[in-house]
């Protein structure tokens, strides 16, 4: 794949070889974004874990937000609609809702369901679970405290899970965020995702971890240090 001029003179800023410490790697992602609009802040770790075995899957709250308005939409009956409502869901409904997404309607970013309502939900994984929008408990995603979990995905709750090639992407904020704002989202990122390591795994949870702008080249961090902040941050 050819890159472009602009690509390569940032790629030249992060220097080969060497593994960042969160600090000098979070300040570096900054100067590597090359795009006139806002770009993104991304997390990718490699994990040790087998797809195949394993399930690596979970929430965290960013403490900043992600820099992005999820559209939160929620299944429930009668007080519940009211709850998703009141809390600031975008879209909300039961019966009628379910009938809308079943004929292709996917306007939102969370879906959020009761527990009464996930027999019916359940029936539409074959349009779901594609767009990775099936509610599920780990995630937080099936529960009667409506008001709680809409507000938290509104404020900037982002879920995480591991792919098929045993790698984890996440969206830790936008490049215009301060430093600080982006380690403190960093450092609760990684406190989220290191407890879901599954247990008996014998190979090294976490094989490397590296941030980009959306439009930017890789940087690599030092996972020892990473991990030795997390240890010391518990």
């Amino acid at each position: 794949m050819e890159r472009s001029k602009k690509y390569l003179d940032k790629k030249k800023l992060v220097e080969q070889g060497k593994y960042y410490s969160i600090g000098a790697a979070l300040e570096l992602v900054k100067k590597t974004a090359r795009a006139k609009f806002d770009e993104s802040v991304d997390l990718a770790m490699k994990l040790g874990a087998d797809p195949k075995k394993h399930s690596v899957r979970g929430t965290v709250l960013l403490p900043a937000g992600s820099g992005k308005s999820k559209k939160v939409a929620v299944v429930a009956k009668a007080d519940k609609l009211k709850e998703a409502e009141a809390a600031g869901a975008d879209i909300f409904g039961d019966d009628d809702l379910l009938e809308k997404i079943k004929n292709g309607f996917l306007g939102f970013d969370v879906l959020i369901v009761t527990p009464d309502m996930m027999g019916a939900v359940g029936k539409l994984g074959k349009v779901l679970g594609p767009k990775g929008l099936m509610p599920n408990p780990k995630s937080g995603t099936v529960t009667n405290d409506i008001s709680k979990v809409v507000g938290e995905f509104k404020r900037g709750k982002t879920e995480f899970k591991m792919d098929k090639t045993s790698v984890l992407h996440m969206v830790l904020g936008r490049v215009s965020f301060a430093s600080a704002d982006l380690e403190k989202n960093f450092l609760a990122a990684l406190s989220a995702i290191m407890p879901t390591k599954p247990s008996g795994l014998k190979v090294n949870f976490v094989d490397s971890i590296t941030l980009s702008t959306s439009m930017g080249p890789a940087i690599k961090l030092d996972v020892k240090q990473v991990t030795d902040v997390i240890e010391k941050g518990k």
